[in-house]
């Protein structure tokens, strides 16, 4: 499942940068298209005003450079110098002729600047097939100051009728945009959805394993009970009778629970609180754990705090937390050595379960009470589980709001703390 999800990871790393490109393409290509067009319109411009300059006599000599005659100081601003006063009615038509030729449909504002007069003495709308609505006719011509008369052509919706241009351009970069955030949610969809079936799947094949250790517990002490001469040690019998009993609760009752937090999102978890004595809530978490340790011939010392350690908490759920905490220090020990403590620590008290196993990576330790996580090296992956445990753990110190800290080193063990308020 590990390469799995690498693989997965890399796929869509690579395609979201894949995607990102194209869509910097595409902005980049847009761009040029704009300026393209930009370009364009001015010449067009440019030629329309040279026809009407070899139309109609506007200045006394412009065989040399038209280009000396016309200004351009803004993008939709273009002044043609004139010596004469034009024809009204033959420089309209002219000019509207010359913008139709060279393919200039945007409306346009002429006016006709007097030097000696400071003023516009003509303005007029040149209506053309691009034209916009009738409100929109009365834009104020800028009056730039010159040393000379001139024709003013302001195009006021010069930028929109670009971009009117380029509706092909934009419509495609758009259908293109929207079929590559369709890949890419269709892409991280595909993703959450393999997750989520291998997680399902991992958790269908692994249910009965997490179950193991309760179930052992209940195997072995049967065993014991047995035996040919275990009706001559009347005490034992009782103790793995009653240990049977009590298994078979907690494995009823952590089915329940762990099904509950599986496959609910609370937050926090639904606790009974009461007045209990840490020291012998260890003690009976290795009481319940006795044929298990037994077998697996675990040395466990401990050091408890003074007697009378007792705090407001559920005493159910705590001692499921601990017995998490020491079945996960047999099982990845080889030869288990563990040591429990408690500690009086003001308002807080501590209870430190310290084993001899195999040790986590830092890279891991953020995740281990992550819901499904997994370590993907070692011993840890092979031990299977689905990922519950540890998540279990931390959500009965998270609902006592305590917390629980890990100290580990691949090689040098585990201790995991759990600190939790007394109140």
């Amino acid at each position: 499942m590990v390469i799995r999800s690498r693989t997965l990871r890399f796929v869509i790393f690579t395609s979201t940068v894949l995607i990102t490109v194209i869509i910097a393409i595409q902005l980049f290509w847009l761009q040029k298209v704009y300026l393209y067009e930009d370009k364009q319109f001015n010449i067009n411009v440019s030629k329309s005003i040279r026809g009407l300059y070899d139309d109609m006599e506007l200045v006394s000599d412009v065989s040399d450079n038209v280009q000396k005659v016309i200004e351009n100081p803004k993008p939709d601003l273009y002044l043609l110098r004139i010596d004469c006063s034009p024809n009204l009615d033959s420089l309209w038509l002219n000019l509207k002729a010359e913008f139709t030729d060279f393919d200039v449909y945007t409306d346009c504002k002429a006016g006709i600047y007097s030097m000696e007069k400071n003023v516009f003495t003509e303005e007029k709308y040149i209506d053309l097939p691009d034209s916009y609505s009738e409100q929109n006719k009365d834009f104020p011509l800028p009056l730039l100051k010159r040393d000379y008369s001139y024709i003013l052509l302001f195009f006021p919706h010069r930028s929109q009728y670009i971009i009117k241009q380029m509706l092909f351009w934009i419509a495609s970069s758009g259908l293109l945009l929207l079929v590559l955030i369709g890949l890419g949610a269709s892409i991280f969809f595909f993703y959450r959805q393999k997750f989520l079936n291998e997680t399902q799947k991992d958790f269908v094949n692994n249910f009965t394993h997490e179950f193991k250790t309760p179930l052992a517990v209940i195997r072995i002490a049967a065993d014991v009970l047995q035996q040919p001469h275990i009706t001559d040690k009347p005490e034992r019998m009782k103790s793995y009778a009653g240990i049977i009993g009590e298994q078979t609760n907690h494995l009823q009752a952590q089915v329940e629970r762990l099904l509950e937090i599986a496959y609910t999102d609370r937050s926090s978890l639904p606790l009974e609180k009461d007045m209990t004595d840490v020291n012998d809530l260890v003690r009976q978490a290795i009481n319940d754990l006795s044929p298990l340790i037994d077998q697996k011939n675990v040395s466990i010392t401990t050091d408890f705090s003074p007697a009378g350690q007792r705090i407001n908490a559920d005493r159910s759920y705590l001692l499921l937390a601990i017995i998490n905490l020491l079945e996960n220090a047999i099982k990845y020990s080889t030869n288990p050595v563990i040591q429990i403590s408690t500690v009086d620590h003001g308002s807080d008290l501590h209870i430190a379960v310290k084993d001899n196993g195999i040790g986590i990576a830092k890279l891991h330790q953020k995740k281990i009470f992550d819901r499904f996580y997994r370590i993907p090296e070692g011993e840890l992956h092979t031990a299977k589980g689905f990922g519950l445990g540890l998540n279990f753990v931390k959500k009965v110190i998270d609902a006592h709001n305590g917390k629980i800290e890990v100290d580990s080193e691949p090689g040098m063990g585990s201790t995991f703390t759990i600190k939790i308020p007394k109140n």
